[in-house]
């Protein structure tokens, strides 16, 4: 099998010699609501270089109006208000992207975002008010940060929903920001503030009216309390149920990207960086058989596959900057050959040059069986990822697009003081 696929590669791909071929890739995309950009790793410096190209054109030339990114929704939201000019006090990309201080900060603190994101800013001071582009994180991670920024609005507008805002996150007080204990006790001990968390969020909601849409406070304010919600329920569930926090995590960032869509209205287009784990179809993966699912599984299910067009990024070998533990600094990491007759093996074997590979109904087939998938989290240990680091999939069914590139780097984060796990 592994020499046809081989054949199949050779036959299909389209060389990579800079990165204005992603010319090849615009050409594909037609009339898709979302484009998904994957990556094999978070801390590759060529996988946001290329995605940075790409969904610039994306904005200019297909009419794409939000990136939304696996970060923290706050976070992210201070280079929002930078990119679109409601904050003055921020004077640089550079000091945008010093709020990302949640640990890994170099998925999105790096020097390789600093330059999108003062594009960004340069093409929507062009714009019109309403035909700016947005920039929004969409995870799950934020509770308490989440809860500071309902509080802080709710006391700048006077809102008459503070005093009982405040007496429901007063349950979350004793476990001092720390998202592990609370799981604990929730988990084990029962001590819960669910009921308090719905609660508020159904008031939120029905008091929407009351919240004012100045600088996209209602947005806001309504993905905030949604995070509080789908939080709480995340820490939760994680200390007993790895996959089922998982599966709550990528429902929550659909709905953060259905949120969004909402408030750009019938023109919205959105463009989703992710780790390719989120954004590849979990059911052409090993994932379906322990009941995870994930983004690009939920929007193929929930807007129909011709509403999305998915592309998953690997590489052979390089350099990338990880962890070697949850916590603890990053480093810059050597990436080995990848794994024999893995699909990154394979593609390098078919030509040690960069690629890109289309799946469509003329070739899907070809691309269908299963072989392993390299995946490089934040934490990571070179030495053994034959172990662990590949995940069966069928290519063709997970991605509409594959873009390969033979030797990477790794990216280079800024120094900013993580300030919270």
């Amino acid at each position: 099998m592994s020499k046809q696929l081989m054949k199949a590669i050779k036959e299909y791909a389209i060389p990579l010699h800079t990165h204005d071929d992603v010319s090849f890739l615009l050409n594909e995309i037609d009339d898709e609501t979302f484009v998904l950009l994957g990556e094999s790793s978070h801390g590759t410096s060529e996988f946001y270089q290329i995605r940075s190209e790409l969904s610039k054109r994306l904005i200019v030339e297909k009419g794409f109006t939000f990136i939304a990114v696996e970060g923290d929704w706050p976070a992210c939201l201070q280079i929002n208000r930078y990119i679109k000019g409601y904050d003055k006090h921020i004077k640089s990309a550079r000091d945008a992207l010093k709020k990302v201080n949640r640990w890994p900060t170099w998925m999105w603190a790096n020097e390789e975002m600093l330059e999108l994101i003062e594009w960004l800013k340069k093409y929507n001071s062009k714009q019109p008010e309403n035909k700016k582009v947005g920039f929004y994180g969409i995870d799950i991670y934020s509770l308490w940060e989440s809860m500071d920024e309902i509080i802080h609005h709710l006391e700048k507008s006077n809102s008459q929903m503070l005093n009982a805002t405040k007496k429901a996150f007063a349950c979350f007080e004793p476990f001092n920001r720390r998202p592990e204990k609370y799981g604990v006790a929730a988990a084990f001990y029962g001590e819960t503030c669910h009921e308090e968390v719905i609660r508020l969020l159904t008031e939120l909601r029905l008091n929407k009216h009351e919240l004012t849409n100045n600088e996209e406070d209602s947005l806001n304010i309504e993905i905030n309390a949604l995070i509080t919600a789908n939080a709480e329920n995340y820490y939760r569930t994680m200390v007993t149920d790895d996959n089922g926090s998982w599966n709550i995590r990528d429902k929550h960032m659909v709905q953060v990207i259905e949120k969004i869509s909402q408030f750009y209205g019938e023109h919205a287009k959105g463009i989703i960086w992710e780790h390719n784990t989120h954004v590849g179809d979990a059911r052409a993966t090993d994932m379906a058989d322990e009941g995870i699912i994930n983004v690009g599984q939920i929007m193929r299910e929930q807007f129909g596959e011709a509403a999305l067009f998915i592309v998953g990024f690997g590489t052979n070998f390089g350099t990338v900057i990880a962890a070697d533990q949850w916590g603890v600094n990053y480093e810059r990491m050597d990436v080995p050959k990848a794994k024999s007759r893995s699909w990154e093996d394979l593609m390098g074997k078919a030509g040690p040059h960069d690629k890109l590979l289309f799946f469509n109904q003329k070739n899907r087939e070809l691309f269908s069986e299963t072989i392993g998938h390299r995946a490089i989290g934040v934490v990571y240990n070179p030495n053994y990822e034959h172990l662990g680091n590949y995940v069966p999939s069928s290519m063709s069914n997970r991605y509409d697009a594959f873009i390969y590139i033979h030797q990477t780097n790794a990216l280079t984060p800024l120094e900013v003081e993580a300030v919270y796990l």
